[in-house]
């Protein structure tokens, strides 16, 4: 499938921040090369290399309290410099992803000869707990789509907007890149632009059809638009993350939901439930524009986790789990009598 790119991405060494670091101690400018390299190479998004800048600033930060240049890492630096990461707080995956950074960071001082060797590529990378994601039920996900006031305009651009990212599963940063070319309504497929700008075509039901049809021929002119995306602010500005977040809390309470959902939740309820509805897990993956299957796998788990809640809750024997001796109620039509048959 093709790649397009749309926007030019800053560069990276524009944003390294704290470029005058001590000399000596961290390379700034060679922290600048690798961070480019992430996004002209290996087309990672502006948002996952902004993380791998902060990790890289807890290096030199620690390196900065250490007094040591970064040649001067050795193993003993490398734990000192983990213990460093748990003592200040760092959450377990935020702290796994340090150490994936700094590994590959390393690595690559190594390839351009910065460095002899990684003394980093040895180190474990600590055990994360599989964490399922929350997921909507139908029933929820219907209240949550009717929310909105279809009165007014913008209670139909959230609706149109809801029904769409529970529609295409779509993350919310590729909800609001969408441009209006990007949706064929005729044909009833959308054009995402995923992460590192990898393209993808998804299918819409006839419903987001209706919904998106009418919210382009009938609604969206009247944001007067500045910005040529599919959903806009009062402005005529293309919505924020921050205001879709805001938007799918507040629809979710005025329907009633009172677990933690974020626009994400549509993703993994899209996913749950067409995997519940018999779909392949090689087909979710597509849909959902995972490189990798574990991602997509993981909606198997949350299948497993209902699927054990149902047997737990209806199971005549997972109701008395102790009473080994009780007697199973006999089945309508099973007659009184108890006598086996051949």
């Amino acid at each position: 499938m093709n790649t397009t790119t749309r926007t030019k991405t800053p560069s990276a060494s524009a944003e390294a921040g704290r470029a005058a670091d001590a000399p000596g101690v961290f390379p700034a400018r060679l922290a600048s090369r690798w961070l480019d390299g992430l996004i002209a190479e290996r087309g990672l998004s502006r948002n996952t290399v902004a993380a791998y800048r902060q990790d890289l600033d807890a290096l030199r930060d620690f390196l900065d309290e250490l007094g040591t240049p970064l040649t001067g890492l050795d193993d003993e630096n490398i734990a000192l410099f983990v213990a460093w990461l748990r003592k200040r707080g760092d959450a377990a995956r935020t702290l796994a992803r340090r150490i994936s950074s700094l590994r590959g960071f390393l690595a690559w001082c190594v390839d351009r000869g910065a460095l002899p060797s990684n003394p980093a590529a040895l180190i474990d990378t600590p055990k994360l707990p599989s964490l399922l994601p929350d997921v909507l039920t139908q029933q929820e996900i219907t209240r949550l789509l009717n929310a909105p006031d279809a009165t007014g305009k913008l209670g139909l651009r959230d609706r149109a907007m809801l029904e769409l990212l529970y529609a295409a599963g779509m993350r919310v940063s590729e909800l609001i890149e969408l441009q209006p070319l990007d949706l064929d309504l005729q044909r009833g497929v959308v054009r995402i632009f995923g992460k590192g700008s990898k393209e993808r075509l998804v299918p819409l039901h006839d419903a987001a059809v209706m919904r998106m049809a009418e919210y382009l021929r009938d609604v969206r002119p009247l944001f007067t638009p500045v910005e040529n995306k599919v959903f806009l602010n009062r402005s005529g500005n293309g919505l924020s993350r921050q205001g879709v977040w805001k938007l799918v809390k507040r629809y979710a309470l005025e329907a009633g939901i009172r677990k933690p959902i974020s626009p994400h939740t549509f993703r993994h309820s899209f996913a749950t439930h067409l995997l519940e509805g018999g779909a392949d897990l090689r087909s979710v993956q597509i849909l959902l524009g995972h490189a990798d299957m574990s991602a997509t796998e993981l909606y198997t788990h949350v299948q497993s986790e209902r699927l054990l809640h149902i047997h737990r809750q209806y199971h005549p024997r997972s109701r008395h789990p102790d009473d080994a001796t009780a007697e199973t109620p006999p089945l309508p039509g099973d007659g009184a009598s108890s006598k086996e048959t051949a």
